[in-house]
C-alpha cells in the first residue's frame, strides 16, 4: 500500500507523524508533518491531529496547514493472523500493584473521593520493533477500536488500539460515552455484571452527564449495554446532546480526564494518582484525533477525538504498556491486578 511506503519514508527521516483508522473504517488516514516544530494546542480552535497528556505535558497537534495527508483503503494482508491471550503474571509487579490498590481502597474509606483509577506501567525489552507491521496487526486484531501511531521526535512514539471514545461534534451534534469495568471476552451472547462493575460504570455515566449539562441540551443516554474489544468487554452507556453556543475545548476541558481513566470527584483523584502512582502517565490515559477538522468529510468545525487507552510507548530497545482499573470501595486487589493483566493482552498478543 502507498500510504505505509510513504510514511515509513517520513519516518525514517525522523519527520512527526499521525496514522489512524477509526472504528469499523477500513480507511486508514496519514497526517504527515512537513518540519520538526512542536506545535501547542492553546485555545482549541486549531485544525489538526491532536495529541494531549492525561495531565503534565505538552498538548501537541500537527496542523493540517503543515501537513501532507493521503487516505487509502486498508487491504488486509494476513487475515489468518488474529493473537493470542498472554497472561504471564511478574510476580513483583503484582505485589506493588495490589499494594497501591490497598492505598486506593482506604482513600475511598477515608471519604477522599468515590472511585480512581491506578495503573501501572510494564517494560518489556525487545530488540527491534517494525512499527507499521505491528500497527497492521493491531488493525487485524481490533477493527472496532480506534487504531493509531503518533510520532514527533520531541514526543516519541505511541500505538494503540482504543475502544473509548472521548468526544465526537458533528456540527452542534454532540456524542460521547461512559465506558466503565473488564471482563475478558469469552463471545458468549450473555454477559453477566458484577455489582462492583455496574456502580463503577455508573459513576462514569453520571459524572459526564453533570459536566455536560451547562454546555448542551436534549441530552439522551443509550440503553446499558455490553462493548466488546478485542480480547476485553465493557458497560458502556452511549452519551448523545446538542451542542450550544460553546467551543468544543470547553466541553473538553470538563470531560477530560474522566472518571474511566481518572476517578470521581477528579482533582482528588487526579491528585491521589500523581503522588501514589510512582511514575508519569505522560501521554497514557490522554487524548487523541481530529480536531476541528474532519479528513474524511473534508469538513471544519468536527471534531472526533479518543481516550489512548491500550496503547504503548516504543523507545529504542525498550516498550512500555500503560495498564489500569477502576477501583471503588468493594475492590479487591488480587483481582483489580488481574484486570490489567487481562488488559495487557490485547497490546502483547501483537507482539
Amino acid at each position: 500500500m502507498r500510504v505505509f511506503d510513504v510514511v515509513e519514508a517520513h519516518f525514517t527521516k525522523e519527520l512527526p507523524f499521525a496514522l489512524y483508522s477509526k472504528p469499523n473504517d477500513k480507511r486508514v488516514v496519514a497526517y504527515l508533518q512537513e518540519d520538526t516544530i512542536i506545535y501547542k494546542v492553546n485555545d482549541f480552535t486549531e485544525e489538526g491531529f491532536v495529541f494531549a497528556p492525561f495531565s503534565k505535558g505538552e498538548r501537541v497537534y500537527i496542523p493540517k496547514k503543515n501537513a501532507q495527508i493521503i487516505i487509502e483503503e486498508y487491504i488486509e494482508e494476513n487475515t489468518a493472523y488474529r493473537g493470542r491471550i498472554v497472561t504471564h503474571v511478574n510476580d513483583e509487579a503484582r505485589r506493588h500493584f495490589e499494594d497501591l490498590v490497598k492505598r486506593c481502597v482506604i482513600a475511598i474509606e477515608n471519604g477522599e473521593f468515590q472511585k480512581v483509577v491506578p495503573s501501572r506501567k510494564e517494560s518489556l525489552a525487545v530488540e527491534k520493533v517494525d512499527v507499521l507491521a505491528l500497527y497492521k496487526r493491531l488493525l487485524s486484531c481490533y477493527p472496532s477500536a480506534f487504531c493509531s501511531v503518533f510520532y514527533h521526535p520531541e514526543i516519541g512514539l505511541w500505538i494503540g488500539a482504543t475502544p473509548e471514545t472521548l468526544l465526537r461534534v458533528q456540527g452542534q451534534e454532540l456524542f460521547t460515552m461512559a465506558l466503565a469495568g473488564t471482563q475478558i471476552n469469552h463471545e458468549r451472547d450473555e454477559v453477566e455484571w458484577g455489582q462492583k462493575e455496574q456502580e463503577e460504570q455508573a459513576f462514569v455515566t453520571q459524572f459526564i452527564q453533570e459536566q455536560l449539562q451547562p454546555f448542551v441540551s436534549e441530552l439522551k443516554l443509550s440503553e446499558v449495554y455490553t462493548k466488546r474489544a478485542g480480547k476485553v468487554m465493557h458497560i458502556c452507556t452511549d452519551i448523545q446532546a446538542k451542542l450550544k453556543e460553546v467551543t468544543v475545548g470547553n466541553v473538553i476541558e470538563v470531560l477530560h480526564p474522566t472518571p474511566a481513566v481518572c476517578g470521581l470527584p477528579k482533582i482528588a483523584s487526579r491528585n491521589f494518582l500523581e503522588i501514589e502512582e510512582g511514575y508519569s502517565r505522560d501521554y497514557y490515559a490522554g487524548y487523541l484525533g481530529e480536531l476541528n477538522y474532519s479528513v474524511l468529510q473534508e469538513t471544519s468545525g468536527n471534531t472526533d477525538l479518543y481516550v489512548n487507552l491500550r496503547c504503548m510507548q516504543i523507545e529504542d530497545k525498550e516498550i512500555h504498556l500503560y495498564l489500569g482499573c477502576g477501583v471503588t470501595i468493594d475492590s479487591d486487589p488480587h483481582s483489580e491486578f488481574i484486570e490489567t493483566v487481562n488488559k495487557s493482552s490485547t497490546m502483547k498478543a501483537v507482539l
